[in-house]
């Protein structure tokens, strides 16, 4: 008997020692196979419900933007991207800083001339010389040439008037951004 109760001692570490192993091994094989959830495939939103899209050029990154807007702004990110579009033919876009931007072609990084960002009760429109544009935008800025148009939920969006400043701001000259 004394034999068993030495060799019992060894057999039982030997067979802790290979489940600490086993159990190593295993770990990662489990997270590999782990399906993605769904909340990890939608974007992070920030502060105000502003999406966290990663910085790209192109339409692709700006529609991820727009799809990603909490609510009934994701319809007015699409109706502001549309009339853009159909008011500057080529227009450049780029998602920057968590924000749509709206460029001239062929201007480099220096113009960008609209910007859109979502904020908890309003979609932002932020003309970059918007103190140039005729009738000024209504939103006021701490910086000398930008001008604001905020769009609420229930605010109507005079379309021509807004298809008339994007039409003189990309004449204008852009910002580096």
């Amino acid at each position: 008997m004394a034999s068993k109760t030495t060799k019992t001692p060894a057999k039982v570490a030997k067979k802790a020692a290979a489940k600490r192993v086993a159990a190593k091994a295993v770990k990662p094989r489990k997270a590999a196979t782990k399906a993605p959830s769904s909340k990890a495939a939608e974007p992070t939103l920030l502060s105000g419900g502003n999406p966290q899209i990663a910085k790209g050029y192109g339409d692709g990154p700006v529609q991820a933007y727009i799809a990603a807007m909490p609510g009934w702004k994701s319809d007015v990110g699409r109706r502001l991207d549309a009339l853009i579009v159909r008011t500057v033919p080529g227009v450049r876009k780029a998602v920057k800083w968590n924000s749509p931007l709206y460029g001239i072609e062929g201007s480099g990084e220096n113009g960008w001339f609209l910007g859109i960002h979502v904020f908890a009760k309003y979609v932002k429109v932020a003309f970059f010389r918007g103190a140039s544009l005729r009738p000024v935008p209504p939103g006021a800025s701490k910086q000398k040439e930008v001008r604001y148009l905020d769009i609420h939920e229930d605010d109507p969006i005079d379309e021509a008037q807004l298809a008339a400043w994007v039409k003189q701001a990309s004449k204008l000259p852009g910002e580096k951004m």
